[in-house]
This record gives structure tokens, sequence and C-alpha cells, in this order.
């Protein structure tokens, strides 16, 4: 099936019962059993497994081209569970400079302080990377792209190839483009993260994380851990994420042609120093995001020549644009990285410029968009 079908369907199954189209949402805490370890389904007790949390599972491993997923409470919780599964105190990571604060702050304040040393590299420099990996006992390369919040796309079949080459897990965070644009396993990653709190939920409405993977080995490693630590996807949570994916594939295509029309708007425009947009011809990734990508995405940033004033001035001004953290919704959402998502990472080399904000672009009218960004630039 092709990706809009399997978004639909895999899954999906109706209730053989009762006919219902959509699964029933199982919310249990435990399961009875047929005697003693007589499991019906193998299910015994929600943190565990639950049947509406193996329906999205199941559905995300189809859509990412893995052999398995697992769904957890958030994204964070997801990156949490595979580094505790793969990491021992010493072992080295090597992320980029642009990552997700978030991300950062988990691998280098709490890993960091268990041991695990990790090295922030431009991932768009193909040499600087291997010279990061050579670093003793390199056990991770961490990616993101597009990335957050400067849109620098890099090239995931080449840095897979750089990671395999020391024997280091490739992971790519996957949550801007979500698979309805880019699939990194099929370029050679080992592991794709979702916050599915983003454009797989794609609602603003629940709140989660996912692995998926090519390795079952490794899958259970840490299905282990989140088992045994309990970082799971609520069953009413799976069942929202379940149904946001079902039109995945219409409200990417629609985030993308919104967000190319407003780069393309702001490119040149008074006020405004630069537009970081994978989409534009110019952006320095351009003609790699085109190969590895099937479309560009909902997410831009903005740079402005009034530096931070202008910035919080026009974050602050806009009606249909919320300011708001998060990102990937039907509606569209401006924020200030410096002091908002990216907040963690001042004065560090990973520190956002102050005069850039993000927008994450909705599906409403784009005529409403640029109105809207015209009369906040104009304040």
């Amino acid at each position: 099936m092709k990706f809009a079908t399997q978004a639909i369907h895999v899954g999906q199954e109706f209730d053989p019962t009762t006919g219902a189209i959509i699964p029933p949402i199982y919310q249990t805490s435990t399961f009875v059993q047929d005697g003693v370890g007589g499991l019906r389904g193998g299910y015994e007790y929600s943190r565990g497994g639950n049947p509406t949390r193996t329906s999205l599972e199941t559905l995300l491993a189809a859509l990412e081209g893995g052999t398995s997923a697992l769904s957890f409470a958030s994204g964070l919780a997801a990156e949490d569970a595979l580094l505790r599964a793969v990491l021992q105190p010493g072992d080295h990571v090597v992320l980029g400079n642009d990552v997700y604060g978030g991300t950062h702050r988990l691998i280098n304040r709490i890993h960091g302080a268990w041991g695990i040393r990790n090295t922030t590299v431009d991932l768009t420099d193909l040499d600087a990377v291997r010279t990061a990996l050579q670093t003793d006992r390199t056990r991770v390369l961490w990616i993101e792209t597009p990335s957050n919040p400067l849109m620098k796309i890099s090239d995931m079949a080449a840095l897979a190839e750089l990671g395999h080459a020391v024997g280091a897990l490739v992971v790519v965070d996957n949550t801007f483009a979500s698979p309805a644009l880019q699939q990194p396993l099929s370029l050679g990653a080992d592991v794709v993260a979702h916050s599915t709190t983003k454009y797989l939920g794609g609602h603003s409405d629940v709140l989660g994380g996912a692995l998926v993977f090519s390795d079952e080995e490794l899958a259970s490693k840490v299905q282990f851990i989140q088992f045994a630590a309990g970082a799971v996807s609520a069953p009413m949570d799976a069942w929202l994420t379940t149904r946001g994916i079902k039109t995945l594939a219409v409200r990417m295509q629609r985030h993308t042609e919104n967000a190319q029309a407003i780069a393309e708007t702001l490119v040149g425009r008074a006020g405004i120093d630069a537009v970081y947009y994978p989409g534009l011809p110019t952006h320095p990734g351009h003609e790699l995001a085109a190969r590895q990508m099937s479309g560009f995405g909902g997410m831009l940033s903005v740079a402005l020549s009034g530096g931070a004033d202008a910035a919080r001035r026009f974050a602050e001004s806009t009606e249909v644009f919320q300011l708001a953290e998060s990102l990937g919704g039907v509606e569209s959402l401006i924020g200030y990285p410096s002091e908002m998502t990216h907040a963690s990472v001042r004065g560090t080399e990973l520190e956002v410029p102050d005069n850039v904000i993000r927008l994450s672009v909705g599906i409403e009218d784009v005529s409403d968009l640029l109105a809207d960004i015209d009369q906040a630039l104009s304040r």
C-alpha cells in the first residue's frame, strides 16, 4: 500500500465482534488471564502492553519502514529509554550543534552526570563529523534533519556510513519532516525518533513519543527499559495519535504549501535578514533536501534585522499565529527560540541567535497567514 493508504489502514482492523470501523480504546490497566500465565494475546498489564498502543506501534513501524516501534509518554521519554539501553558511563555521543534544546539537555545534563560524554558539531560538515566520531567509545551519532530551529539539512546516507564505520548507532530525529516526507531507515539510519506530539498527532491535543527500529534485538533492549521504567503512552493518548496519523499525508501537503508561500514572500522583505527554509533554492541544503525528502515541510525560521527587540515584538504581535511552545499542529504557532524552546542552551555553542523567530505553519488559508505576518511586521 502507498503511504496515505497505510496511514489509514495499518493496525486499524475493524472490531470483529461489533464491526465497528474504528478499533476500541482499551482503557484498562490489566487483563484477565486464562489460568496462571494464560495470557490472551500476550497482554498482562498495560505497562507491558496494551492493544491500543500495539495498534499505534504497528502503524508507526509500517510508515517508517521499520521492523517494530515503541510508543512512549513523550518524545524525550523515548530518547531517554534509547540512550539508557545503548550507553554506559564513559561512552561518547556526537550530535548536531543545532539540535533541539531538550535533546541536548537530556544528553549533556542528565546522561552527562552519569558519565556520558558528548560532542556537538555541524552535521553538514562531513569532515568535522568524521573527526568527532574518532573520539574513543563513540556509541551514538544523533542526527536531526531538518534541524531545530535553523533548518539545516544533513546528508543522512553519508552520515550513516560515517557512523557505522566506527560502530556507532545512527539515530535520526524525524519529528520535523515526519515519515510523510522522509524515511531515514531507508537511508541507513538504525533508529528513528519522534515527538508524536507534533506532526503525527497533529492537533496539539496529545503528548507522546516513539522509536522505530530496524533491528529487533535493539528493540527488545529498549522495550525492557520502557517496561521497567514505565514511560509508556496511555491508551487514550495512543488512540489520539493514531487518529491524527490518518490525515498526516494531506496535512503535510498543506503545511508544506503554506510554508513555501510564506518563505518566498519573506525573502528580500525589508526588515528580514534571512529566511531559513529548505524549499528555497538559495538554502544551502535545498538540493540535498529535494533528494531525500518528498516535500520541504511546514517549519521555517526568520532572522529579523532589528535584533532581539524586533524579534520579540514580532513574536508578540501576530494574531493568527499564536505564541506558544511546540509545533506541528493544524494551527499556526510562532516562537522565540532564544527564550522558549532553546533557552536551556543559551551560553553554549548551540545558542540560537536572539533575532530569530520560528514559525510552525499550520493549514489555515494562506492568505490569512500572510496578512497576519504583514500586520505583525508593520508593528
